[in-house]
């Protein structure tokens, strides 16, 4: 879906007629919060949003991964599949799977990580822990009680924040903020901007951690896009990042196409963008989540480059240390149960 312009402006009247259906979701959503999870018997570590729509999770998915492998773990990321038609569980196989049947961030992270896809959380539990998963990372998730979450890291865009403060449908919250708050065990801020400085100084009066990260372009991407103008689309969250990104890494935009997250690109639309591109002798550039749906598609243009990018922590120490405390007492309290 594409996110409505008024989530982001404040004193919205079509934010005010909608709120009386925000708080009834809101109050749903929050006393779906407060049930007591199904325990995984192995530490289950959340990424997730207070908000719909995207502020950089897949990135930090990958940025755990990564941490966790370094700790000795073997960790397994499930995920609902969003956007894909198969229900699971499933391993995500990139020589079998397109997009459309698991999800494009799965298809996208499976390049890494393993990937369990399940909309039943629970089954897939069960399929991680038969491929010797150590340690299970959910890609979101958070507001879903089924699992028993040892940690959740909230990633927040800093420089778009919370938009409106309102519930879905009057603003972006899937939940009312403050139950989500309580379950929140450290904040991750992306970005350099203050939008979420408030959010921010509340979860450290809770004395919870606050993490700051950038994502950083890897040398190779910039280097294949330099010198040459593009043409930059995508269909994620903030296609607006992304063009920032492109253009924080000295490369000259010609146009841009921003389409709705998760997009699924026609045949026509294709067409379209190749012979825009052709026309004005450009270089067609996406992201990789972009790419990775693009992968089955009939009629996808040559020479499209991904622009692809990494997370980096400001402090990685503190993360790790965050990672392995949590670890610790999820290991103490499993062996306390038997």
């Amino acid at each position: 879906m594409r996110e409505p312009a008024f989530w982001y402006r404040p004193r919205s009247p079509k934010s005010h007629l909608l709120s009386p259906l925000g708080a009834l979701y809101g109050a749903i959503t929050a006393r779906r919060m407060a049930r007591q999870g199904f325990d995984a018997g192995i530490p289950v570590l959340c990424v997730g949003n207070y908000h719909v729509g995207g502020a950089g999770k897949t990135p930090t998915v990958l940025a755990l991964t990564k941490l966790l492998r370094e700790l000795g773990e073997t960790p397994v990321v499930l995920s609902r599949g969003y956007g894909g038609r198969l229900h699971g569980p499933v391993m995500v196989d990139r020589k079998r799977h397109t997009a459309t049947e698991v999800g494009d961030e799965p298809l996208m992270m499976v390049r890494d990580v393993p990937v369990a896809v399940a909309r039943d959380r629970l089954d897939g539990v069960a399929l991680a822990k038969s491929q010797g998963a150590t340690v299970i990372l959910m890609d979101d998730g958070f507001q879903n009680p089924k699992l028993l979450k040892d940690a959740s890291l909230i990633v927040i865009d800093s420089e778009r924040g919370l938009g409106n403060g309102k519930v879905f449908p009057a603003g972006p919250l899937r939940a009312p903020l403050k139950p989500q708050l309580v379950r929140t065990d450290a904040l991750v801020l992306i970005g350099d901007g203050h939008a979420a400085d408030d959010v921010a100084a509340e979860i450290s009066s809770r004395n919870k951690p606050v993490l700051h990260a950038r994502l950083k372009p890897e040398a190779a991407s910039v280097a294949r896009l330099l010198g040459k103008p593009v043409l930059a689309f995508a269909g994620i969250g903030d296609p607006e990042r992304f063009f920032r990104s492109l253009r924080a890494s000295s490369i000259e935009i010609a146009r841009t196409r921003p389409f709705a997250d998760h997009h699924m690109f026609s045949r026509d639309e294709l067409a379209a963008l190749a012979a825009d591109a052709k026309a004005e002798q450009l270089t067609l550039v996406t992201t990789e989540k972009d790419l990775a749906r693009l992968r089955g598609t009939d009629g996808v243009p040559d020479g499209i480059v991904p622009f692809a990018v990494q997370l980096e922590f400001d402090d990685p120490a503190k993360l790790k240390q965050l990672i392995s405390d949590h670890l610790y007492k999820a290991r103490e309290r499993l062996f306390s149960r038997r």
